[in-house]
């Protein structure tokens, strides 16, 4: 059958209508690309027209959101992280949560173990990067998708660490502790609050004034500028820095197994020549990417970013912490002056469990001087030069200079952010 040249002319105008009306769709929108085993849990992105059409129809709802503070702390592990995320779970009204990529890692860890390297971890930060997104926006809905077994009518008893948050372990989310006291184990919030109802949860969040996460599953603090550059979302980042060779000591003490010939080296004087050094080698290069990025003061890290190193927190938890939350705009509460002064001062012979944050945080910065022997030292030093110099630590040339603590090797630095 022949068609007349009106009838082909009407199919062309019509596909070009269909055509235009899906480029106007795709360009107006912003979509999420959800690789993740539920896609019906994946959250849409906000359109940008209709925030903007809000704030314009809404001026006193927009405030509301914009006064939000979101907050990342960027560290990697052994470096005091959990310490830092306490500072922030003390407050009355900043929702914490503790390490909540852990489970995009372990979910996405046996497809990024079967090869590809850099690809792979872009798909995990990827992922992260869209889950860290919908919990500063209190969709903890979004975390089922990676919690393993998936959560039931949205309970799980499977949250990572969930003990650590103080807003998970009391009302409204946990009915069974009361107020949680500043002394509470997590393992009490484990065995009397039961199964957490991510609902709850959810409310929890949007009843607290600002959100804060911590997290050592982000290499770099470029890998975030996408959420840093997110207008909705106000977030600042603290990145928090350690002197290596005391990750290093750290590291061997917590993970005996992983870390094992290193402590063999310690003990025998002979370097394993199976030796795995690519963790320490990866701390020390993540640190100098990413600090040399905040140190050369991008302008989309303008009033976002805050570099704290470990050793001046431990030396004077107070002062640091007061400037932490001059930097976040957030008034502290006596809450966390209490803990401070609860946590920072343990003797000797207190009790320390290796996750805990219970210590002389004083004399516990440089300690690592005495457990580490001097070629394990000189082999960091070595390795991890320019970093120790960029960040003010300094180097030791004999045994004898490594085990004298009467002198320092923390230089006297100023990281101040920039406005």
């Amino acid at each position: 059958m022949q068609c007349s040249w009106k009838a082909v002319l009407l199919l062309a105008l019509a596909s070009i209508a269909i055509q235009y009306t899906a480029i106007r769709t795709f360009t107006a929108k912003t979509f999420w690309l959800c690789s993740i085993p539920n896609r019906l849990n994946c959250s849409p992105v906000l359109d940008v027209e209709l925030v903007d059409r809000v704030r314009d129809e809404n001026p006193s709802l927009v405030s509301n959101v914009s006064r939000k503070t979101h907050i990342l702390i960027l560290a990697t592990t052994r470096s005091g992280s959990s310490f830092v995320g306490q500072l922030f779970n003390q407050h009355f009204d900043i929702f914490y949560l503790f390490e909540p990529l852990y489970h995009v890692q372990y979910a996405l860890i046996r497809k990024a173990s079967q090869g590809g390297g850099i690809t792979d971890r872009r798909i995990v930060l990827g992922a992260g990067r869209d889950l860290l997104r919908s919990l500063y926006d209190c969709d903890l809905y979004f975390l089922e998708n990676y919690i393993k077994p998936q959560p039931v009518n949205h309970t799980t008893d499977k949250l990572f660490r969930r003990g650590a948050s103080k807003a998970l372990c009391s009302p409204p989310v946990c009915e069974a502790l009361g107020p949680v006291d500043i002394h509470m184990e997590e393992g009490n919030c484990i065995k009397k609050c039961g199964t957490l109802n991510l609902t709850l949860a959810t409310e929890s969040c949007k009843d607290h004034e600002h959100v804060a996460i911590k997290t050592v599953r982000v290499p770099e603090v470029s890998d975030l500028r996408a959420l840093v550059e997110d207008p909705r979302l106000n977030l600042k980042v603290i990145q928090l820095v350690r002197d290596p060779r005391g990750i290093l000591a750290s590291r061997s003490e917590t993970f005996r197994d992983t870390y094992r010939l290193w402590r063999i080296w310690r003990a025998t004087g002979r370097k394993p020549y199976n030796l795995d050094t690519s963790q320490i080698v990866a701390v020390c290069e993540d640190y100098l990417n990413s600090v040399s990025t905040g140190l050369n003061r991008p302008l989309w890290l303008k009033g976002k970013y805050m570099l704290v190193r470990y050793e001046d927190l431990a030396r004077n938890p107070m002062k640091k912490t007061e400037e932490i939350y001059s930097f976040l705009g957030i008034s502290m509460d006596s809450s966390i002056e209490r803990w401070i002064e609860n946590n920072t001062r343990a003797d000797n012979t207190s009790v320390k469990h290796k996750y805990g944050t219970l210590r002389n945080s004083a004399a516990t910065a440089e300690n690592w001087r005495l457990t580490l022997s001097y070629d394990i030292v000189e082999f960091i030093q070595n390795t991890c030069q320019e970093v120790l110099a960029q960040l003010g630590y300094k180097t030791v040339n004999s045994p004898q200079d490594l085990k004298n603590l009467s002198f320092t090797l923390v230089e006297e630095r100023s990281f101040s952010p920039f406005f």
